[in-house]
């Protein structure tokens, strides 16, 4: 099936890649007949950002590249953004939603890659590699025995039950652990996993305690120095979740105290933009603890997998109004139509404004063939399929309607 014909022609259609974006969302994007990829190795910001975004139609980010209010609002043309990573921490949605600009991520396609590392991580912990390795990197040969332990038959505390930890849950069940988690909605266990009903509970009563929390407001400093005093037995801590769930100065003085015996830490509070900013955290030197940049799910299969996801959902969107997946416009799933013209219409969602839509194609003797509508708290999303004749005199007319933020023709 040759690509779908799209009103703005696809070889003119400026998209904006940073921080080294997997290859596999240029050649999807290529597929669909987009040439004018631009593509940058690292993050960008200030100045230097607005200037790649004033005439982009779409721009993919992964976690460092902010795209705050200030960089939505002079980005005039866009119309979609990418984050090619499992969050969107880093894309001011309001600000997004209010500009009828379209936000996707890939939540799942690297749950696997951060999984591994979980229990990687568990490994090494109980076994103490970081010291024997420090060691042996000095020329010392500690072969003793004495703290360290077999991972099988331990206990597994998960905090937040969602794709990752119950994968999390999957693997370590397989290995011989103990499976517990808390999450403050109910979910449904996989295996023998049982739910803690506190997450006190869970603390005291499992060896590993594994955070796969999202970053909102409720779980900013979740592990602050109050739970944090519930590790009393030498529990290990894994953090691979948001760097401001744990109170990373808390966190030390607990190691240092040998309540928690060991950590793993992949997310910080405040992380380098790039290579040539230096890395600086109170948990370097610590005994026990391992510190990794932020690549949870930074492997090729992880990278390849979000690459395609994202690349694809952002080419439906920009040829067919799909907007499933979406964190910012109204998620509407579109099926084709022969033979029409489709019209995207994004307004604030106030009352009136379908009533007035339906009102001028009245007007216009147009047919319309098709009609979709979806809403959030802040915006409605209508698409519309006309019969195929004066669709620019249509278009006129919906661009005039109050309350419109964005209007345009698909085909």
């Amino acid at each position: 099936m040759s690509p779908l014909k799209t009103s703005f022609p696809k070889d003119k259609m400026k998209i904006v890649l940073l921080e080294s974006i997997s290859p596999s969302a240029v050649d999807t994007l290529k597929k669909a007949g987009y040439t004018q990829i631009v593509q940058h190795s690292g993050a960008l910001s200030g100045a230097e950002l607005d200037e790649v975004l004033k005439d982009a139609k779409v721009v993919g980010v992964r976690s460092k590249t902010q795209l705050t209010e200030e960089v939505i609002k002079k980005a005039k043309k866009l119309v979609a953004i990418g984050c090619f990573c499992i969050g969107t921490n880093q894309v001011d949605l309001e600000a997004a939603n209010k500009a009828g600009i379209c936000v996707f991520n890939a939540p799942f396609s690297n749950t696997r890659s951060v999984a591994e590392l979980v229990i990687a991580s568990s490994i090494m912990l109980i076994r103490r590699i970081p010291d024997k390795d420090k060691a042996a990197h000095a020329g010392e040969w500690d072969k003793s025995s004495n703290n360290s332990h077999e991972i099988r038959g331990k206990r597994l505390g998960i905090v937040g039950y969602g794709h990752i930890g119950s994968q999390v849950s999957i693997i370590a069940e397989a290995l011989g652990l103990k499976v517990y988690y808390y999450d403050v909605e109910n979910k449904l266990p996989l295996g023998n996993a049982e739910e803690v009903d506190s997450l006190k509970a869970l603390i005291e009563n499992c060896d590993i305690i594994t955070l796969h929390v999202p970053g909102t407001k409720e779980t900013k400093n979740l592990f602050d120095s109050e739970v944090l005093s519930w590790f009393t037995n030498g529990q290990l801590l894994i953090n691979m979740s948001r760097g401001d769930v744990v109170d990373i100065e808390a966190l030390k003085k607990a190691l240092d105290d040998h309540r928690i015996s060991g950590a793993a830490v992949d997310v910080f509070p405040e992380e380098p933009k790039n290579k040539a900013e230096k890395f600086s955290s109170p948990l370097q030197n610590v005994s026990n603890v391992i510190l990794t940049p932020h690549i949870g799910g930074s492997t090729e299969e992880a990278q390849w997998n979000i690459g395609i996801d994202v690349a694809s959902k952002v080419v439906k969107y920009i040829e067919s109004g799909t907007s499933l997946g979406s964190h910012s416009i109204p998620e509407l799933s579109l099926p084709k139509m022969e033979d029409t013209h489709r019209i995207l219409h994004i307004h604030k969602n106030v009352s009136g404004v379908l009533s007035e839509i339906n009102s001028k194609i009245s007007k216009l003797n147009v047919n319309i063939l098709g009609q979709y509508l979806s809403t959030n708290f802040d915006v409605g999303y209508v698409v519309l399929d006309i019969a195929k004749n004066d669709s620019m005199d249509t278009l006129k007319e919906l661009k005039r309607i109050e309350h419109t933020i964005k209007v345009r023709i698909l085909y």
